[in-house]
């Protein structure tokens, strides 16, 4: 399933997007498309929602530059929760973060890497 939506997502080309709202119409119209079911502002726990949840395959999304430490942090919270089995980070700009979160994978898909010609 991670690859499922890892895939659908590297699909998506951002235009200039001035919101972070922007993105999540984005994600959603994306994952749509792709015929992935998915909870948007998905509650984990308590004080702790994620962006989206497809399956049990969280996403997060930064716009610009996140900073790395609290984006780190806001991953090991996530990962804590029994519901998610893997997380995937999308960030308009690049953001290093470890490839796993208490055992669970985690990908980053930068969408400026994804910029280009988009082709059917």
């Amino acid at each position: 399933m991670l690859q499922t939506v890892l895939d659908a997502l590297k699909e998506l080309r951002s235009p200039f997007a001035l919101y972070e709202a922007d993105l999540h119409q984005l994600v959603a119209k994306r994952l749509t498309e792709a015929g992935l079911p998915y909870v948007h502002e998905a509650r984990l726990a308590p004080g702790c929602r994620i962006d989206y949840l497809v399956g049990s395959i969280g996403i997060e999304i930064k716009k610009g530059r996140p900073d790395a430490a609290a984006v780190k942090k806001q991953l090991l919270r996530y990962a804590a929760c029994d519901g998610v089995e893997a997380i995937i980070l999308l960030s308009q700009r690049t953001v290093s973060v470890p490839g796993m979160a208490l055992g669970k994978p985690v990908r980053v898909i930068v969408l400026n890497q994804l910029w280009g010609v988009a082709l059917p």
